[in-house]
């Protein structure tokens, strides 16, 4: 008979797996991006393949651009303007700027050419109806075996997270930007 402390105790991992999962940063604490960004420096230290779609960050000049454009091993590409998208009023160009970003991320995810494809703020576009969630569950469902699909951004829906295979929700406890503190080169953007 085993002993009562056994049978609490966690089972212990026996082996890696190379099965590429489909991970979420979502809610409104800061860190969504800056997350999925620290996988990608893990990754390229073990010589994997990257590409990020950026939806609605279009020209703004990023500091993690500009060296991601630095780095091997890694792609991207922005999609939207220099203004922010008003959900209230979403305009046209908007509308097809999140579509070409979708098409990016499909063409990058099904290419097999990438061991991990971020869709960075996705879960925003999906929010705002720039584009449909549909397209998005069906190429997750569709995702190679061996890629990992990582979606950051608030308002992450519900389908999407019974989808993943790891949510987290970043928690906003405090914020400087309620305080009327803007965002800051080099920390925020």
């Amino acid at each position: 008979m085993a002993s009562k402390s056994a049978k609490l105790a966690k089972p212990t991992p026996t082996e890696t797996t190379s099965k590429g999962m489909i991970e979420i940063f979502t809610g409104h604490g800061k860190g969504k991006t800056s997350a999925a960004l620290g996988i990608v420096l893990r990754a390229l230290g073990h010589g994997r393949r990257v590409h990020i779609v950026f939806f609605m960050k279009g020209k703004f000049p990023y500091g993690e651009q500009k060296i991601l454009a630095t780095l091997p091993n890694v792609t991207f590409e922005s999609f939207g303007f220099l203004e922010f998208c008003d959900p209230n009023n979403v305009k046209p160009e908007e509308n097809e700027q999140a579509q070409k970003a979708l098409d990016a991320a499909r063409k990058a995810v099904l290419s097999e050419e990438y061991d991990i494809v971020i869709l960075d703020e996705i879960n925003v576009a999906i929010a705002w109806k720039l584009v449909d969630i549909e397209d998005v569950m069906k190429l997750m469902n569709e995702k190679p075996e061996q890629v990992e699909l990582i979606l950051t951004g608030r308002y992450a829906d519900q389908r999407l997270i019974e989808l993943a295979d790891l949510v987290t929700d970043m928690v906003k406890v405090k914020h400087p930007y309620d305080k009327g503190v803007l965002s800051r080169q080099g920390i925020d953007y």
